[in-house]
Parts: C-alpha cells; structure tokens; sequence
C-alpha cells in the first residue's frame, strides 16, 4: 500500500495540553500502521520569553476542559493543584531535553515515551523540568536510569533539543499537535487536534488514493 520511504512525523510539545489529548488517537493510528515509521519531534511551545508561570496562561483551564470533552482525557488531581497554585514554570527546553535523552535509548518507542511523559506531568502532575521525572518514566520503560539521567545533562541533549526545534520550524509547523506523512520530500499534514483515530486514517486514504 505505501512506498517504502512513506513515514509519518508526529510534532508535538510535552506541555502542549491538545498534544496530550491527541495521543490516544495517534496511538491507534500509529498501531495499525507499522508499515510507517514514526519520527517524533518537540516544538519548543514555552521557551525564551514564553517561559513563563502556569499562571500567566489563563485560558490553559478553559482549554483543559475543552480538550476533555473532546477527546475523554483525564487531568489529574495533582495538576490540578499545579494549576491553581500557579506558580509552576513550564520549560519546553528541560522537557525536549528530557524526552530527548529517553529517545536516545529507545528510539523506536519514541512516541510511548513521550504519551509517559505527558501521564507524568498532566496526570500525576510531575514536573518535566525535573530528572527525578525521567527516572521514573526510564524504570517503567525498562531503560537504564542513570544512563538517561546522565543523557538529561549532558550537553548533547541540548542540542538535540535545539535541533528538534529547528526542524519544527523548517516545517513551518504553527500548531500542536501536527501529524505529517513524509513521502519524499514533500510532508503531507494528516491532522492534528481533536481528531480521531478515524479521521486520520480516512486522510491518509485521500492521500494514497
């Protein structure tokens, strides 16, 4: 059905609530299609002058409850309280640094990775800024701790990081999440949001059709 170099990019941002929405769908998407390799990317979404207090977003409540209805996730107690306190500091750069240093040992389970990471912060309400986080999440994924920890603060995760980012905007990527499918050269958006599993298969139909 597909050309052997068809492979999706999936582009997102750990503290990108609608990505958190979005991963059961791109889940089921993703398993029935293991003849299309997927690349994950983080978008940079709180960096540099963005990097600010949970408190300075104040539409994040609203939208939470928006990407619920929609989409049937669940924000759990603890964030909850991250969110009424205010005063946390959501860093898209600690956290691609993170998700970089677990892809590092697992690349081909990039996107399980990621949907841990998203568990942890809007679920159980970890920091991702915090390597005691990636602790966890490596355990649980059965990756040598203190090897992604390591990873976590070395320098090549930043610049790992970086290069995520720079290939987002290459992409010219203005909203998360954003699911492409990379033939060739030409990417190809298959959605994003609050869309289903469904729906993006009925896309990629349109596509190869």
């Amino acid at each position: 059905m597909n050309n052997i170099q068809d492979k999706l990019i999936y582009v997102w941002d750990a503290y990108c609530g609608w990505c958190y929405g979005f991963s059961k769908s791109l889940q089921g998407f993703n398993e029935n299609h293991p003849e299309l390799p997927l690349t994950v990317l983080s978008g940079g979404l709180f960096v540099g002058h963005k990097k600010l207090p949970i408190a300075s977003f104040s539409h994040i409540p609203e939208a939470n409850k928006r990407i619920s209805q929609l989409t049937g996730v669940e924000f759990g107690t603890p964030f909850q309280t991250l969110l009424e306190e205010g005063a946390f500091v959501m860093d898209s750069e600690a956290a691609a640094k993170g998700f970089s240093a677990l892809r590092f040992f697992a690349p081909e389970r990039a996107y399980y990775l990621a949907s841990s990471m998203q568990q942890a912060f809007y679920y159980e309400g970890k920091s991702l800024n915090d390597p005691a986080t990636y602790r966890k999440i490596a355990i649980a994924h059965n990756l040598d701790p203190e090897a992604v920890l390591a990873r976590f603060e070395d320098v090549a995760s930043t610049k790992d990081a970086h290069e995520d980012f720079m290939k987002v905007q290459q992409l010219g990527v203005q909203s998360y999440p954003t699911l492409f499918l990379q033939k060739g050269d030409e990417f190809i958006g298959l959605g994003g949001g609050v869309m289903t599993a469904e729906k993006i298969e009925a896309r990629l139909e349109s596509i190869i059709s």
